[in-house]
């Protein structure tokens, strides 16, 4: 497949919150994973569209039946209209990525989509029918394997994948990551969402907050360990716009996320042959929407002490990371690979 010149490949990173596609054309998007229909005849005419993804269906959610479709990044079982707000989102990614116009002119389109490790064992199928007549060729790997492929971090490296619904961990030993050297985590950046949620309300319980409020305050201000300064918000009570402080809720809240990382790194780390222990320790590489929160990385680097010391290296610009990983392998993988679809 990688002298094969004439197919487009793309790689999609699949996301609880966001999602980003990279296409060997050099096509980049990146979106947030909503989709929405407008709720009547009213939002319909409001809107001028059928169905409304990412961004402008956030803004637009009061007139809309909004879904986050992916959970802990994962598609909702038992939900029709989950299903299809996963493939129009698909859609929406390929089209921006060319996709379209290249099947249309007879070209093959083959696609690598990253997913939680858990899901490569319980999410395939559905995976599979929302791409079926998209794309041509498919092939669904782990997202923290995806993100090493494209770092050419395949040796004595350790990936901390850090999203909104998962963190998803993987231990490279130069080949392909087995069950055993992968972990997925359902704390993540969704949890300290929930917990934020949860601690702003029960000591400012005369705030009218929103959970989008909520996110929001957490990617401006989310941090653990030390903080010069306070973080102040601004929230409605009985209509007045109102300040609060939160800067112990939020290091309440995503200090939450350091023990459960830790504790799976160091199991993982534990699994590997002793007299590689110590460059894998030296090599543990953060990535991720939630890596990004100020202080993570060194909190984790701090917990290797433990163990005998280590390093953690933060990725800078985390988002289309798994996207480009997964364009890597599309461009590498043989035709033994791959799995076709019909459609």
């Amino acid at each position: 497949m990688a002298d094969d010149n004439k197919a487009l490949s793309v790689g999609v990173d699949l996301g609880t919150s966001r999602s980003a596609i990279s296409a060997s054309s050099g096509a980049r998007e990146l979106v947030l994973s909503y989709v929405g229909w407008p709720l009547d005849m009213v939002a319909r005419r409001v809107v001028k569209k059928d169905c409304l993804v990412g961004e402008e269906a956030l803004e637009n959610r009061v007139m809309l039946d909004l879904h986050r479709p992916l959970e802990r990044g994962m598609i909702k079982e038992g939900a029709e209209r989950d299903s299809k707000a996963v493939r129009e989102l698909l859609s929406h990614l390929l089209t921006q990525a060319g996709v379209d116009e290249a099947r249309e002119a007879g070209t093959p389109v083959r696609a690598v989509v990253g997913v939680p490790a858990e899901a490569m064992r319980v999410n395939k199928q559905q995976l599979r029918s929302a791409m079926e007549g998209l794309v041509d060729s498919l092939m669904i790997v782990s997202e923290p394997f995806a993100v090493a492929y494209g770092l050419d971090a395949l040796l004595h490296a350790l990936i901390i994948d850090i999203g909104a619904g998962t963190t998803d961990l993987c231990v490279m030993n130069g080949r392909y990551p087995r069950d055993e050297d992968q972990k997925t985590l359902t704390v993540a950046g969704d949890s300290i969402d929930d917990q934020l949620e949860q601690l702003i309300g029960d000591r400012y319980p005369e705030a009218l907050v929103s959970r989008h409020m909520v996110t929001s305050w957490k990617e401006s201000g989310s941090f653990v360990g030390q903080l010069s300064g306070k973080i102040i918000v601004q929230a409605p009570v009985e209509g007045k716009p109102t300040k609060f402080d939160i800067t112990e809720e939020m290091r309440t809240a995503c200090t939450s996320l350091v023990p459960p990382v830790v504790e799976a790194m160091n199991d993982l780390i534990s699994r590997v042959e002793p007299e590689y222990q110590p460059k894998v320790r030296n090599n543990v590489i953060l990535t991720g929407g939630s890596s990004l929160i100020g202080g993570l990385g060194a909190a984790i680097q701090e917990a290797l002490q433990d163990v005998g010391g280590g390093k953690v290296r933060v990725v800078k610009d985390p988002a289309f990371v798994g996207s480009d990983g997964g364009l890597a392998i599309a461009t590498d993988a043989p035709d033994s690979d791959w799995e076709t679809l019909s459609g």
